[in-house]
């Protein structure tokens, strides 16, 4: 019965019972059947323990004589020497791999360390670089605006001085218009 739960492939289920009129007339009514006796012997077969165990003279055909030679088997107990020490080679083993990948961590981490440290000076160079040259622009541009300042002074002049030479052009023709 435990095939059916834990091994359903080997599991077969028992024939189904025939009833008689009067037992099917029992259940149609409500009622319950007696229960059926369990299977006897070995594994359900009806072969009795006793009957299974029994050996018989009889049924051996070989004549009695010395007894066959015994079957190789294995070689005498001996201890195991260093074999036995696999559980402390696994540990040696995980201890050499921790060493190694905490090396390995160290030297990353000190390349990375390195990069860090070169990326800050990169850095650094180029924000005085930046900074130069955002000066250099502030006086450039100073400049210039000084100087823009100066050719509108210039132009204004000139504006003025072109102004009064219009005017005397047109004081001439004024003048002279009636020749």
């Amino acid at each position: 019965r435990l095939n059916k739960f834990y091994n359903p492939k080997m599991y077969t289920a028992p024939p189904k019972r025939e009833l008689s009129e009067e037992e099917s007339i029992t259940v149609n009514m409500g009622g319950a059947l007696a229960p059926t006796p369990a299977p006897g012997g070995i594994g359900g077969t009806g072969i009795g323990a006793a009957a299974a165990l029994v050996q018989i003279s009889a049924h051996s055909s070989k004549s009695i004589g010395a007894p066959p030679a015994p079957p190789a088997t294995f070689d005498a107990y001996t201890k195991k020497g260093a074999e036995s020490n696999g559980v402390l080679a696994m540990i040696d083993l995980l201890v050499a791999d921790l060493t190694k990948e905490m090396q390995e961590a160290e030297v990353s981490e000190k390349d990375a360390q390195a990069d860090y440290e070169t990326l800050m000076s990169d850095a650094g160079a180029k924000r005085a670089a930046d900074a130069t040259s955002v000066t250099e622009k502030e006086g450039a541009k100073a400049d210039t605006e000084e100087a823009l300042e100066v050719e509108k002074d210039k132009k204004a002049g000139t504006t003025k001085e072109l102004m009064g030479t219009h005017k005397y052009i047109a004081g001439l023709h004024g003048e002279c218009d009636w020749l």
